[in-house]
């Protein structure tokens, strides 16, 4: 098995926004291992959200090819898109994107409720979704809804839908964006705990200490990658 979970070739995509297409995307060439954390940094602009929109397969690039575990992405159609959102790779949002009538537990639940070919019982399904929150520390709020629960606790839940399904990739974009400074830290040392555990982030965002907790960081400028290396603080830390 190849030690690359995701493979990109010169992507480009562009946006027809009047006289002159936005290009958005412009040669964008990644090779991502599995195990790896990476910090994807750029003012607004820069073309980072529009490759975590690709990466996760919410939208299609223009140009240039994408792998995830060796398959072309951009031969799928919808369905096989749907998919492979639901199956292999796990969300988490800046606004935590959290039904508010749902309790925290049937959040979780959703992404296994509608996996296509669903062969899961309903038993099954609630221990591994209570498995998913007691992993992120909330086993004590499984009835609680969202507006029971701080922004903290909201994206944990989020955490642990993302995690429900046992993607191959986790993306998290700006993760840390709503939450004050202690939540944000509680955020970002669950996700180290998770990387440490084998799983792969991708993770967008503009806060240097933020990108600190990935052992790598690429920086974006017009649509192109301007740097990419190894946190030599992360790094270290690994080492000890």
């Amino acid at each position: 098995m190849s030690s690359s979970l995701i493979q990109t070739e010169n992507l480009v995509k562009t946006y027809d926004t009047g006289e002159v297409p936005l290009r958005a995307l412009d040669g964008v060439s990644l090779d991502i291992a599995r195990g790896e954390f990476l910090a994807i940094m750029g003012h607004s602009g820069s073309g980072k959200s529009t490759l975590m929109n690709v990466l996760g397969a919410l939208d299609r690039p223009t140009a240039g090819r994408y792998l995830l575990e060796g398959e072309e992405v951009g031969e799928m159609d919808v369905e096989e898109l749907a998919d492979l959102r639901n199956r292999r790779i796990g969300f988490i949002f800046q606004s935590f994107n959290l039904l508010p009538r749902l309790s925290a537990l049937q959040n979780v639940m959703l992404p296994i409720r509608y996996r296509v070919g669903n062969r899961i019982g309903g038993e099954e399904r609630e221990e591994a979704s209570i498995a998913a929150l007691e992993s992120v520390g909330l086993g004590e709020r499984l009835h609680h809804r969202p507006n029971q629960l701080s922004g903290g606790q909201q994206q944990r839940v989020a955490i642990a839908r993302a995690l429900v399904n046992q993607p191959a990739l986790l993306l998290a974009d700006e993760p840390t964006g709503n939450l004050d400074s202690k939540s944000s830290e509680e955020i970002m040392g669950i996700l180290h705990t998770l990387n440490r555990q084998g799983v792969t982030i991708v993770m967008v965002t503009h806060e240097s200490d933020v990108a600190n907790h990935a052992g790598r960081i690429i920086h974006m400028k017009d649509g192109k990658i301007i740097s990419d290396g190894q946190n030599g603080k992360m790094s270290q830390e690994r080492a000890q």
